[in-house]
């Protein structure tokens, strides 16, 4: 199954996105076919700031991680 990035566009009262067509012929879609889509709303990367907490600084973990490399 293939799996898209779409941008979500005002289609009459509803919101609809467009299937590129690699997809389309990979799957072989056509008109009027059922499919299942799986909504996955993008994460705002900064609502996330501040969510995850360490035991060590930050800079100490970096520092670790460039020392084992």
């Amino acid at each position: 199954m293939g799996e898209i990035e779409a941008v979500t566009r005002k289609w009459g009262n509803s919101l609809g996105i467009a299937i590129p067509k690699e997809i389309v012929d990979k799957e072989h879609l056509h008109e009027n076919q059922k499919v299942i889509i799986e909504i996955k709303k993008a994460a705002d990367i900064q609502k996330l700031k501040g969510l995850i907490h360490f035991k060590k600084p930050t800079q100490k973990i970096k520092d670790e991680m460039r020392a084992g490399w």
